[in-house]
This record gives C-alpha cells, structure tokens and sequence, in this order.
C-alpha cells in the first residue's frame, strides 16, 4: 500500500459514493488503474464493503424517533478458553452492533443498541447469562461527539 492507496482510502472514507472518474482526478491517475487499485484494496481485505451510516433519532417520528437510538457499551469479562463461544453467541444477537476484543480488565466490549432502555436492561441480562461470560459492566451512552 503506497500513498496513492492511502489517498483514495481517505477519500473513501469521506464520501463511499464518489464516482471512479472523480476518484481518478483528485489522484492524477486513469480511471482504470483507479478501479484496479480499489479492486487490489478489495481483494486485500482492506477495503470490506461499503455503507450507508444513517442519523439516529432522525426516522420515525414521536417517541419511535425519540428512542430510536438507545445506546450502550457493555463490558464482558469472558472465562478462560470461552472466548470464542461467547463471541459466537454475541455475533448471534441482532442488538450487538460492535463488537470489540480489548485489553484490562474486560476482554470484550459490546456496543449494543435498542429501542428502549428497557430493552437494553434485558439485553444486558441475556449477556450476562451467556455460557462463559463471568460479568458485565454497562455504560449508556447519552450522546455521539465525533464519529469519523
């Protein structure tokens, strides 16, 4: 990966949407070579797919909008060799929206996402009760600062 590449990956970042051809100008190459390298990144794994990030609390409307986006980290400490099943069995619950492996204290941290309060209150529960999973710590999160 030289600087070109690191170039385009930016631009990526910044808009996933920009045509090829606009690609190729803003880096003084061909669109075909441009295309190629996206394909490389691609084929790579460095580049795993495209998305569509959507304003939380802005669909719906009422209390549907209002609670849209209830949020929260949750930390798990996870017993030996149980990491994998706990993995497996978090990849499984719709409301796991990230999923961190960490050093400290926990070995995993979840970013968990709901409708309600109420229903982060049960999903912390159903964490809790997973095989392997020896405890949790939670934190709300009450509002996004900055997301790149």
């Amino acid at each position: 990966m030289d600087a070109t590449d690191r170039t385009l990956l930016a631009l990526l970042a910044a808009d996933a949407r920009l045509p090829t051809a606009v690609l190729a100008r803003r880096v003084g190459l061909s669109r075909t070579t441009v295309q190629s390298r996206i394909e490389r990144l691609e084929a790579a794994g460095i580049i795993l797919g495209y998305t569509t990030r959507i304003g939380r609390g802005r669909i719906g409307s009422g209390r549907e909008a209002e609670h849209a986006a209830t949020r929260a980290h949750v930390m798990i400490a996870v017993a030996p060799k149980q990491a994998a099943a706990v993995e497996a069995a978090l990849r499984r619950l719709e409301a796991v929206r990230e999923l961190h492996a960490v050093s400290g204290g926990f070995d995993l941290i979840a970013m968990v996402e709901t409708v309600s309060i109420a229903e982060i209150d049960r999903l912390i529960d159903r964490i809790g009760s997973l095989e392997g999973v020896e405890r949790t710590n939670s934190m709300m999160i009450l509002s996004t600062r900055l997301v790149r």
